[in-house]
């Protein structure tokens, strides 16, 4: 049983929900169990999309500086492999995601919300990479999610200062996708997943997968990983679905199967 990360299932849309109480501070047992919520919720064909929660009043206001302030930096250099993968387990999830953003997203929930493919926040919100004023840099992903997200200069100067951004600045930068008012963060969050309740779910799989791992190759390498997943689809039923229907009754008609 999971104590402080669960992940609640309904209409096809999964919650990976936090909930370690007062900041939700992502300590060693959190990171796993939230990696073991994102391997669930990859695993499952009920599971269409998915949202991550912190709750009403938080995200995750980073990692537990108590935890890390016990590491060597050779104690350190066994575990910040696994520590970025269970940061980043939001990320290796083959669907649809996207962060639901009560309050502060900070450090470590910042770099959790970055592993989504999309982010909403409440209009009180905030977030930032603050690792810098502790003497160290963000471990979890937050120096390569960041700058891929919304440019080299514009991560430096978060990375660099510490601050944090408010809503509008975090939209007008292109770190949040949505401001929404802060009771209707989860609302907004599961409208957008539940659009993908019904779709063609491999041909989701195979987008997502053509996207990010074509950002890391130059364009003949990504039109290679494109040309992969378009053609492997094509052994779908749900591109034979998706065909007949569109002959038969026109777009936007299918009823796909997910396999």
């Amino acid at each position: 049983m999971s104590e402080f990360v669960t992940l609640e299932v309904s209409e096809g849309i999964g919650t990976i929900r936090l909930n370690r109480p007062p900041m939700n501070a992502l300590n060693r047992q959190v990171q796993i169990e939230l990696q073991a919520a994102a391997l669930e919720a990859a695993d499952r064909d009920d599971v269409k999309a998915v949202i991550v929660y912190g709750g009403e009043k938080v995200f995750a206001a980073g990692a537990d500086v108590k935890e890390l302030a016990q590491f060597s930096a050779e104690q350190m250099g066994e575990i910040v492999g696994d520590l970025q993968r269970a940061i980043g387990s939001i990320s290796e999830i083959p669907k649809p995601t996207v962060a639901a953003i009560s309050g502060y997203a900070l450090g470590g929930g910042l770099e959790v919300v970055l592993g989504a493919d999309r982010r909403i926040i409440g209009d009180n919100g905030k977030l930032g990479l603050p690792e810098v004023l502790l003497g160290i840099i963000p471990g979890g992903g937050g120096t390569q999610r960041l700058a891929r997200l919304i440019g080299p200069a514009k991560a430096k100067d978060l990375v660099f200062t510490g601050r944090f951004v408010g809503a509008d600045e975090a939209l007008a930068i292109g770190l949040v996708d949505e401001v929404v008012a802060p009771d209707e963060v989860y609302n907004a969050a599961r409208r957008w997943a539940a659009q993908f309740a019904g779709a063609a779910s491999k041909a989701l799989a195979a987008a997502k997968a053509s996207i990010d791992e074509g950002l890391g190759l130059d364009l003949k390498g990504g039109l290679q990983v494109e040309a992969r997943e378009f053609t492997a689809l094509f052994n779908t039923e749900d591109q034979k679905i998706g065909m007949e229907s569109f002959i038969a009754n026109g777009p936007g008609k299918a009823q796909f199967t997910g396999k």
